[in-house]
């Protein structure tokens, strides 16, 4: 053994004094040349290019490598065996990992494979600056085979640029847009108010028929993955949905559910705090994609019944959108307020089209009193009756509200469970409800237990039904009465009117016996 370690530090010495003898023989110039001539040939010889992404380009961050960082993130997951950084990004709802320093991650695109590298190496001591680097630099390091360069570049960073994109905004905070301040300009110059959006609405909890959703869905799914065939049809990636319906039926529920279900941001458009068709477009410009703009309501928001030229309206103060004031009044207050024209192009012209990915959402509980122009394919694609609670529905919203799974749960209860199941089955169509009076009647009734509660609603419904068939009798006979009032009045006015015509047809005969004696004299 002790031979062993003579030999090794004889073999070590030998080795230092060559190289004394090397750094002293050549110098660094010539070593360092020798070292990247060496270099390119074993990258000559090598089947792989590489690829560097650094922390920063310059004095500013690089954008690729924020987002290379969020997309390993999703596709290196705990279970791969690489070490990973867990952090959570300031206002996000999700955590998010990274690669730890020298760790590697594969990948594949395309049918290729990739390796991704952490690559951590302290910064040399740098001179004054006025924004301070890290101490550290960081770069990830891509690793592709030659024949796959084509092939992944630039296609495979375009494709991690829109997941991060997408990984991004997944994470972060949804918001609930306003224009309530009359358009007027903030510090940031946006006329918007936003707020966090926490709606706990979706898609499983919404009160309708399954089917009916599923198409909603489906529309909306291939709504949002539809890129390539609105740019192949030359068409604008935008979509509008009308949602009209008795007040109740779950009109802003649905538009919860959809911004939950797609994760986009929510927008919601006052008209009347509008005061032209320029604010309109403006505020239009200021929207962001993946977004829902929502008006509500939009019958009884601004007159838009008819294409008639509006009265000219009051003077009044208001602010304006780039934040002045201005004055209402005179023959230029109806050019100062929103036309059916404006909003036509609001949600189909030209103006439209500066973001994509947008949904417009119309709601209504009077569908016939909007103009045909408003509802026809491109501006309101699809429309959606929420009518009153079916069946389906309602089995929906003894779910949500009492747990209720299926029929065979109604084992255990009281006797007549299933009947009283039966009997909601039975009256729920003729008591036309809504599904938020259902909701009501079950928030009441949700500590008396699920037997109790379904009995309570039962009631409820069959006094509905009851008062129904009451006001629908009530109605008729009110009808055949007002009829038999109005053949009575006819027959009186007949009556009157036929000595009335009697009297001016003899009248009429004496004057013109007078005249002839006259003549006759």
């Amino acid at each position: 053994m002790k031979e062993y370690w003579t030999a090794l530090a004889s073999l070590m010495g030998a080795f230092a004094f060559l190289q004394g003898v090397l750094h002293a023989v050549f110098p660094a110039e010539l070593r360092a040349a020798v070292a990247r001539l060496l270099g390119r040939l074993t990258r000559g010889l090598s089947p792989y290019c590489y690829f560097d992404v650094t922390e920063m380009d310059g004095m500013s961050t690089n954008e690729i490598y924020d987002a290379v960082q969020l997309y390993l993130s999703s596709t290196a997951a705990p279970a791969s065996g690489a070490r990973l950084s867990l952090s959570r990004p300031l206002n996000a709802s999700s955590f998010t990992f990274g690669l730890a320093a020298s760790d590697r991650v594969v990948d594949s695109f395309a049918g290729a494979a990739v390796t991704w590298e952490h690559v951590v190496a302290p910064r040399q001591g740098q001179g004054f600056s006025w924004r301070p680097l890290p101490e550290e630099k960081r770069r990830f390091t891509l690793r592709i085979r030659r024949g796959d360069r084509d092939k992944l570049l630039p296609a495979y960073l375009d494709h991690i640029l829109a997941a991060a994109a997408e990984i991004r905004r997944r994470s972060q905070d949804r918001l609930l847009y306003t224009n309530a301040r009359g358009g007027a300009m903030d510090a940031r110059g946006l006329p918007w108010d936003p707020v966090p959006f926490k709606h706990p609405s979706t898609f499983d909890t919404l009160a309708m028929d399954p089917a009916r959703k599923a198409a909603i869905m489906a529309d909306l799914r291939d709504f949002a993955g539809g890129s390539a065939f609105y740019e192949r049809t030359g068409r604008a990636w935008k979509r509008g949905y009308l949602l009209y319906g008795p007040p109740g039926t779950g009109k802003s529920s649905m538009i919860a559910a959809m911004a939950n279900f797609l994760g986009y941001d929510v927008y919601d458009l006052e008209l009347t705090e509008v005061g032209s068709n320029a604010e309109l477009r403006k505020l239009l410009m200021k929207t962001t994609s993946k977004s829902i703009i929502v008006i509500e309501d939009i019958d009884c928001s601004v007159d838009l019944t008819n294409r008639a030229k509006p009265a000219p309206a009051p003077p009044r103060a208001r602010p304006g959108i780039d934040g002045g004031i201005e004055q209402d009044g005179g023959a230029g207050a109806a050019a100062r307020s929103i036309t059916l024209s404006g909003l036509l192009n609001f949600t189909d012209g030209l103006w439209s089209c500066c973001g994509a990915e947008r949904i417009f959402v119309f709601t209504t509980n009077h569908a016939e009193k909007l103009d045909p122009a408003l509802l026809r394919s491109g501006r309101m694609d699809m429309h959606i009756f929420m009518s009153y609670c079916t069946f389906p529905a309602l089995r929906i919203l003894l779910r949500n509200y009492l747990g209720f799974q299926s029929d065979g749960e109604l084992d255990g209860f009281a006797a007549g469970a299933k009947e009283i199941v039966r009997g909601l089955e039975e009256w729920v169509d003729a008591a036309e409800i809504t599904p938020a009076d259902v909701s009501e009647v079950l928030i009441k009734n949700r500590r008396s237990g699920k037997a109790e509660a379904m009995r309570e609603l039962l009631g409820v419904l069959k006094d509905r039904a009851a008062g129904k068939r009451r006001g629908g009798a009530a109605a008729a006979e009110t009808g055949k009465e007002a009829g038999g009032e109005n053949e009575e009045e006819e027959e009186e006015k007949r009556a009157l009117e036929s000595p009335k015509e009697g009297k001016e047809t003899a009248g009429i005969d004496g004057h013109d016996e007078v005249t002839e004696a006259k003549k006759q004299v």
